[in-house]
């Protein structure tokens, strides 16, 4: 497949609780990357209910004399019986501004790990952020700006939202990934407000996200429930988008 970063315009419309559901979800090996600025690693705090500490990550990458791609491997580390490798964000907020010089060579490297047979699932935190890894989002091949449908979180969407647009014609794209659609507006008419098409949507519910926002454990009939329903179906939806752009523009380099 490929990079996909996710982001947000304001709030806490849950970012990194997606980003670690599709990175669980997602149907082959996958790299999750924690780019969020903010420090605190949210991941190693909540899905892992600090369980798991701080070994290595995203820091030791940036101070590493390897090359990108050696340092990257030397940074992440396999979970135990999954297919996801976590790159574990700063353990400081401070610790940003040292990653500045990082996300350029960090966004090829990982740009690379799909002839591997690797994707990355990217959580990028809050537009705007000091430190915020802008290089990430411009070379993602899908950058999704996650968002709420009530009118404050759709305010704030379409005022960022020129941040994650694509030129026309562009391999990459940008899109809008919902959480609670219908709550109380539609796809259709948060695509109009933000002027960026919606991807996918999330269910809101509440207890299935638990799970992989604070490591709660699974409730009955987990894996038919809403939440990980849509999150499958917000895989697909991805995978579509990324496939239909490559197709259409080989189409035109071939014509």
């Amino acid at each position: 497949m490929a990079v996909i970063a996710l982001t947000s315009a304001s709030g806490s419309p849950g970012v990194t609780t997606t980003a670690v559901a599709l990175a669980f979800l997602w149907p082959r090996p996958v790299v999750l990357v924690e780019a969020d600025p903010t420090g605190g690693s949210a991941i190693l705090a909540g899905y892992f209910r600090g369980t798991r500490g701080y070994d290595v990550g995203i820091v030791e990458l940036a101070l590493s004399a390897l090359s990108p791609s050696d340092a990257l491997r030397e940074a992440i580390g396999l979970i135990p019986d999954t297919h996801v490798s976590l790159l574990a964000g700063t353990r400081s907020r401070t610790q940003a501004a040292a990653l500045r010089d990082v996300w350029a060579p960090l966004a090829e490297t990982l740009g690379q790990l799909e002839e591997n047979g690797q994707d990355v699932v990217i959580d990028a935190g809050r537009l705007g952020l000091s430190g915020s890894p802008e290089a990430l989002m411009d070379t993602a091949d899908l950058a999704l700006l996650v968002t709420r449908t009530n009118l404050p979180a759709l305010s704030a969407a379409r005022t960022w939202a020129d941040a994650i647009a694509r030129p026309a014609g562009d391999l990459r794209q940008a899109g809008i990934l919902l959480i609670g659609e219908g709550k109380p507006y539609g796809a259709t008419e948060v695509s109009s407000v933000v002027g960026q098409p919606v991807v996918a949507s999330i269910a809101d519910d509440a207890e299935g996200a638990a799970v992989f926002h604070r490591g709660s454990q699974q409730p009955k009939h987990f894996d038919t429930a809403p939440y990980v329903r849509s999150i499958r179906a917000s895989i697909e939806a991805i995978h579509g988008v990324i496939q239909r752009r490559r197709t259409a523009l080989l189409a035109q380099v071939n014509s």
